[in-house]
């Protein structure tokens, strides 16, 4: 049964969900305790899939978001909701007023358009493209193709935060600082690319090591993950972002969309800089 702190969220969609699925989870752990069961219930674009939704309602009352554009659907969920006495709000509604506002004009009320193959959706595809082939040092001979290249020591979250930047449509590439290795020449004559290092605090670096190591079921002692090395690790890498004057990130204490929101803004700024 519901309480105060756990409920039943139903998330109904006229597309894939995952943009109400973002808005409802952004929201709610604004809210100390929450705990929503959520009911998902995508590509809903007719009166007959609003009754199944309607019915899935009922068994389960609770607090209904929605992205529905098209005006008949709306009005039959809007209508069955308040026939169920059962709160109900428009997750978009109030972004489409102040457009609407703004620009002077009527939205299109065409279900699932953020989802079309339009050009922004293959050069997004390409962009992960290029970063999976240029993940850990590889292809290094293109280096300039990215937008992006970060190089940061081993398990310094180059890998997660390049993907998450590439869903964003930026090509990424990172380059791994291994001792004893030379970084490939490519990296030091870059004309396009940011380049942007990753550092973090040795103790974290070394226990994450430490864990990578147990989940390969690694027991031996390893120079990979002691403290001493990972801190001697970090600051040979510090040195070199500061000689080439490549902007520095700490991740310690950022999650991968922190990071990742970082580096966008360092891109920003550049790119704004270069058409100055």
């Amino acid at each position: 049964m519901p309480t105060a702190n756990r409920f039943h969220l139903h998330l109904v969609s006229d597309a894939t969900g995952e943009t109400l699925t973002t808005i409802a989870n952004a929201a709610v752990v604004q809210f100390e305790g929450a705990e929503p069961v959520q009911h998902l219930w995508p590509m809903i674009r007719s009166r007959a899939q609003v009754s199944t939704v309607l019915a899935g309602i009922e068994a389960d009352p609770g607090l209904v978001l929605f992205t529905l554009v098209d005006p008949t659907t709306r009005s039959a969920l809007e209508e069955g909701c308040r026939k169920l006495n059962v709160s109900h709000l428009s997750a978009i509604d109030p972004v489409m007023m102040a457009l609407r506002e703004f620009l002077g004009s009527a939205a299109l009320g065409r279900p699932g358009t953020q989802h079309e193959m339009n050009t922004e959706y293959f050069e997004r595809i390409e962009a992960m493209h290029y970063t999976l082939s240029h993940d850990d040092g590889q292809q290094v001979e293109d280096l300039d193709r990215a937008d992006i290249v970060l190089v940061g020591v081993s398990r310094s979250s180059k890998t997660p935060t390049s993907m998450y930047l590439a869903n964003r449509g930026l090509k990424v590439a990172n380059v791994p600082m291994v001792p004893g290795v030379d970084l490939p020449e490519e990296l030091f004559g870059l004309k396009y690319a940011l380049v942007v290092g990753l550092t973090t605090a040795p103790e974290r670096l070394s226990q994450i090591r430490r864990n990578r190591l147990l989940s390969l079921k690694e027991t031996q002692t390893s120079e990979y993950a002691d403290e001493e090395r990972v801190r001697e690790e970090l600051v040979a890498a510090k040195r070199l972002f500061a000689k080439h004057r490549w902007p520095v990130i700490d991740v310690t204490r950022k999650s991968i969309e922190e990071t990742a929101a970082a580096i966008l803004t360092l891109y920003q700024r550049r790119k704004g800089e270069r058409s100055a």
